[in-house]
């Protein structure tokens, strides 16, 4: 990591959704000011400005981050993957949400949906508690959480037997 004293404009070079990008900004400047304000990538969210509401999380080197408690300067050298870098992959979710009424004003949705699919990767045969578990991290004011933990939950048990339809069964 560059050493960088406050208030100086620094050179920062990103792979932000696989595409390389090089900008100028100060020190002090977050990851999701720098996301939003220079490369105008608006599904970054920005919610608490504390890392309590997880409406900024982005993947950072591959795992979850809140961006608005990453330094642009932190990321110097790293893969960023938002919301719509994960598009491709998220279509069950977000369909899953949807019918779930789990989202209604989707301000907390890109933060949620990056988390998801983060842990969905790394626990893919969750149970009801590891699912509130991972929900506790992002906020959301206007639905619950009820109709997240059942669109999780839904995805996990679809993934999981379409695994299991191409694969066959496998070792635990």
């Amino acid at each position: 990591m560059k050493r960088v004293l406050a208030g100086t404009t620094v050179g920062v070079e990103l792979s932000v959704d696989g595409t390389p990008v090089a900008i100028a900004v100060e020190s002090r400047v977050s990851l999701a000011d720098a996301l939003r304000d220079e490369l105008g990538m608006t599904s970054v969210r920005v919610g608490c400005e504390q890392g309590v509401c997880g409406t900024c999380t982005v993947l950072l080197d591959g795992r979850s981050q809140r961006s608005c408690l990453t330094l642009a300067v932190q990321a110097d050298g790293a893969e960023i993957t938002t919301v719509a870098g994960l598009a491709a992959t998220l279509d069950d979710l977000r369909s899953a949400l949807s019918r779930h009424f789990a989202v209604q004003c989707g301000f907390c949705a890109a933060g949620l949906l990056v988390t998801a699919a983060e842990w969905l990767a790394t626990d893919p045969n969750p149970d009801e508690a590891a699912v509130r578990s991972m929900l506790s991290g992002n906020v959301c004011r206007c639905s619950g959480y009820n109709g997240m933990v059942h669109a999780i939950l839904e995805v996990a048990q679809a993934r999981s037997a379409d695994r299991w339809a191409a694969n066959g069964p496998t070792e635990a």
